[in-house]
């Protein structure tokens, strides 16, 4: 097989995922006929590290009911030339070729990339109009909105490949004139930041009500570099964050991507990998204030796979989630395990 010459994409917030490491522990499936629909993954293959249709499809068959995947933008495929502002046009090409392939049937029965969500440079201000219309394009009929990346700290041991990115940036005016176009084309945003930087967005929340966004991740609460061995005293500033953008009712939260080292737990550090019930113990006040928060309805649980594929394997994350889930409706079960990401992506299901 060809090797990628692509570079790898070292974020510094995540552990690699190990295969021997993680099937040291197995679980039986809690609740095995859930329809879930995994609103947060990625695909890539570079820098000797691959997680292609091939790896989620095998994740996918290890239990859970998955009957729909939505891919979000992490760079891969960018088109190699032509004008640098269409580059990310070739991630779409690419997911939605991969949606192409899941809808063979030969991967399973999951609908793989039935959403798409890639990245347009929204500094481009009213110039973004176009590329996204070639994203849209380029989706047929899947793509649904960008990504745009917002994280940034002062502290490099925190924002490891984002220490280079702007400061500020969804406040910045050019920014919002590109945010802009969104709307019109019936797009979303998905916010990713990390939890300092949650009012900027309540406040572009704010300023674009008629855009649907996302924050993801739990808003990126920070337990690594200046931040670690102070959770006590950060949890309570990021939940008055969570609380204060739960406000605005164009935005929904995706629960998840806390097994991304970013929120200072060391399961990757430790022999074995955790159990579902060790990981609901640790996550279970970051989901539960964003669950009483947003309100089920405007919650989805997500795998982000493969970054969160660093501390546990697919069948503890979801089964961690079941447990999380527990205590409330069918109703609401239903909302956080598909119907809210079905909605918020529009998405065709058979």
């Amino acid at each position: 097989m060809a090797v990628s010459t692509a570079p790898a994409s070292k974020s510094g917030l995540y552990a690699d995922p190990r295969e021997d490491w993680l099937a040291q522990h197995t679980e039986e499936i809690i609740d095995p006929d859930r329809p879930i629909v995994d609103p947060h993954h990625h695909l890539w293959d570079r820098g000797g590290l691959r997680y292609m249709i091939e790896e989620m499809a095998a994740d996918i068959a290890s239990g859970h009911n998955i009957i729909a995947t939505v891919y979000v933008d992490c760079r891969s495929m960018y088109r190699a030339h032509g004008p640098e502002a269409f580059r990310p046009v070739g991630e779409v090409e690419f997911a939605n070729g991969v949606a192409a392939m899941a809808a063979s049937g030969g991967y399973g029965k999951a609908a793989i990339c039935a959403g798409i969500v890639s990245h347009v440079n929204l500094l481009l201000g009213e110039d973004a109009r176009p590329v996204l219309e070639a994203e849209i394009v380029a989706g047929n009929g899947r793509f649904r909105g960008i990504r745009h990346s917002a994280a940034w700290d002062a502290d490099p041991n925190v924002a490891g490949m984002y220490a280079t990115r702007p400061k500020g940036l969804l406040l910045d005016p050019t920014f919002r004139k590109g945010f802009a176009c969104l709307a019109p084309l019936d797009l979303s945003f998905e916010g990713w930041l990390f939890h300092p930087q949650i009012g900027e967005l309540t406040d572009l929340a704010r300023a674009f009500p008629e855009t649907k966004i996302v924050l993801d991740h739990c808003g990126g609460p920070i337990g690594i570099g200046s931040y670690a061995g102070r959770r006590e005293e950060i949890f309570p500033v990021w939940k008055a964050s969570i609380q204060e953008i739960a406000k605005c009712p164009n935005v929904v939260v995706k629960l998840g991507g806390l097994a991304m080292a970013l929120l200072g737990y060391d399961f990757h550090l430790r022999p074995k990998p955790p159990t579902s019930e060790q990981a609901a113990a640790a996550w279970r006040p970051y989901i539960e204030t964003c669950i009483e928060a947003f309100g089920p309805n405007r919650c989805m649980f997500e795998s982000n796979f493969p970054p969160d594929k660093g501390q546990c394997s697919y069948q503890v994350i979801f089964n961690a989630f079941k447990r999380l889930a527990a205590q409330y409706s069918e109703a609401e079960k239903t909302a956080m395990f598909s119907k809210t990401a079905t909605d918020f992506y529009k998405l065709k299901l058979a």
